[in-house]
């Protein structure tokens, strides 16, 4: 994803949140190596969920992964993290809500890819059509 966004702006992001279903030793490493300042979710916790207070100095042997769950459980990094909730939450809740989306009509990836974009696609051009119009 980072490649893509790269590749589209003509630039490196300094900084990238993302959920659980990017977090591997590959990405983590990778982000490490682009010295990307990334917040990368490590468990599934419970909406607003408490998180434990980080204590003591980080162990020597501490993986990618135990790294970033401690980055996340700072103040800083909830903070940071938090914002995901704002800028890319609402809008699948947007399209599942006011759009009734609740599931694909095509089966297999590339129609499933096609409809997914085709859904966007609406979806922008109605967001650029109230901000016009609004």
């Amino acid at each position: 994803m980072i490649e893509t966004v790269t590749a589209q702006a003509g630039a490196t992001p300094d900084e990238v949140i993302a959920d659980n279903g990017y977090r591997s030793e590959a990405n983590l490493a990778y982000v490490r190596d682009q010295a990307i300042d990334a917040y990368i979710a490590t468990d599934r916790l419970k909406h607003d969920a408490p998180l434990p207070p980080v204590r003591g100095r980080m162990p020597k042997t501490a993986t990618l992964a135990d790294r970033m769950r401690r980055k996340l459980r700072t103040k800083v990094g909830a903070a940071v993290y938090r914002r995901r909730k704002a800028i890319v939450e609402p809008v699948f809740g947007q399209i599942k809500h006011a759009r009734g989306f609740r599931q694909f009509l095509l089966r297999g990836v590339e129609k499933v890819r096609g409809e997914w974009s085709l859904l966007c696609l609406t979806h922008n051009i109605l967001k650029c059509y109230g901000l016009i119009h609004g």
